[in-house]
């Protein structure tokens, strides 16, 4: 067995490029940023290890990488194989050509496999309904996939069927041309009627599940949401967010900095009572309500871009899910009870 093999045999594999605005960051908190999963200890004694490069050439952990870097690190951890099996789950087809196809992801649906979910995805089911769908970055378990929602968001995506429309798509992304807006319900009232919030957002020191605001840049990637109010409901509101930037839960998080997470999302505090009176039958109201969606309240509401092979600007508007309007008719309820 050559080294080469027994590298690729005993060690999990990252390859990382550094993005273009990236100011130079010691190569440990980088990856700390980027990777799911790992420590920076873990990370460190791979350097000691010698088994991170950057342009392929052996680096220390405090070693500053620069924009377009390439970063490949390996841990001594078996890497799992994962088989992408086509399996037939109904998927939401809002349009269809031979370019693209564009869905609406229900709830509780995860986009890719990943650590324990390597079945019932919706690349799983993209693969049964869709022959030869172009890789992203060579991953084979990304067929067609240009961006991702998380897994208990619901809302529209769109598909790349062709190399030439993964390419146009992602380049639309990378440039921040797509425009993409999400409704949700947030807890609380905002003080401005519309805004932004700003913050480097990176995963969490403490808790690697969730990604925290460094609003110091020292960590992470540059992020901004505008809001917009849409309805005050007393002790939520549903803001449409739009975003600038697309970072992993970057809604989410930039709620939670402000104060103000989103309803009954449990990993950014908004599965409790956060906002209103101490009254018994209010409580129970709020717990009927955490009953009837438990979820996040976020849905990606609308998207738009330039078709790929046309140039024609698309338009895409989705309903809310039955969940967040039955959620959205109570607090309606409660709030015109609330005044008589």
């Amino acid at each position: 067995m050559s080294e080469q093999q027994e590298i690729e045999e005993f060690f999990e594999h990252y390859k990382v490029v550094v993005d273009n605005f990236q100011e130079p960051l010691r190569v440990d908190k980088f990856l700390l940023n980027r990777l799911e999963g790992t420590s920076r200890n873990k990370i460190q004694k791979s350097a000691e290890q010698g088994f991170i490069q950057v342009n392929g050439k052996k680096v220390k952990s405090n070693h500053k990488v620069k924009p377009n870097d390439k970063v490949c690190v390996m841990f001594s951890i078996p890497s799992r194989n994962i088989e992408l099996i086509p399996q037939d789950i109904p998927i939401n087809i809002v349009y269809e050509d031979e370019d693209i196809v564009v869905i609406n992801k229900e709830a509780g649906m995860v986009v890719h496999p990943g650590y324990g979910n390597y079945k019932g995805t919706l690349v799983n089911a993209l693969a049964f309904h869709f022959k030869n769908l172009p890789l992203n970055g060579g991953d084979a378990t990304r067929p067609g996939l240009v961006h991702r929602i998380d897994k208990n968001t619901t809302g529209l995506m769109v598909i790349a069927k062709n190399e030439y429309a993964m390419t146009h798509l992602s380049k639309q992304f990378f440039e921040r041309t797509i425009d993409r807006r999400y409704n949700a319900l947030i807890w609380g009232e905002l003080k401005e009627e519309e805004g932004s919030i700003e913050g480097n957002i990176g995963r969490s020191l403490k808790n690697r599940k969730v990604m925290t605001v460094f609003p110091n840049g020292d960590y992470g990637k540059y992020a901004k949401t505008n809001y917009k109010i849409l309805e005050k409901l007393g002790y939520v509101s549903l803001v449409e967010c739009k975003l600038e930037t697309g970072r992993t839960h970057q809604i989410r998080a930039h709620f939670q900095y402000i104060k103000h997470p989103l309803f009954n999302d449990f990993e950014y505090g908004g599965d409790k009572i956060l906002k209103g009176t101490t009254f018994s039958k209010y409580k129970q109201f709020v717990e009927n309500c955490f009953r009837l969606i438990p979820r996040q309240s976020l849905h990606a509401k609308s998207l738009s871009f330039e078709h790929p092979k046309t140039g024609k600007w698309l338009i895409f508007e989705s309903n809310l899910p039955n969940d967040m309007l039955e959620l959205m008719k109570k607090w309606r309820s409660y709030v015109k009870h609330k005044k008589n």
